[in-house]
């Protein structure tokens, strides 16, 4: 994900995401993939840094990337909102 598809998201989702109750901003924030997909990444990087990868695992690899990315940024946005004063 470009930073311009970054700035967006938070631009729309940072209202948004300060009317969370603390709590729920909270586990937002805390949220993490399990096990398995992070296996599933792991690997899927081995092969891509082999040559390896098919193109079914080379389109599953970047949406799983853009995913994460997506993740995170919705995380950044909540943290930040939960150390603004007015919480």
């Amino acid at each position: 994900m470009d930073a311009t598809t970054e700035i967006l998201i938070g631009q729309f989702l940072e209202p948004v995401f300060r009317t969370l109750p603390p709590e729920t901003a909270l586990q937002i924030s805390r949220l993490t993939a399990d096990i398995r997909l992070q296996e599933r990444v792991q690997h899927l990087a081995q092969q891509a840094n082999e040559g390896e990868l098919t193109d079914e695992e080379r389109c599953e690899y970047h949406a799983l990337i853009d995913a994460g990315d997506i993740l995170a940024t919705l995380q950044a946005i909540v943290r930040r909102t939960l150390h603004e004063p007015s919480r």
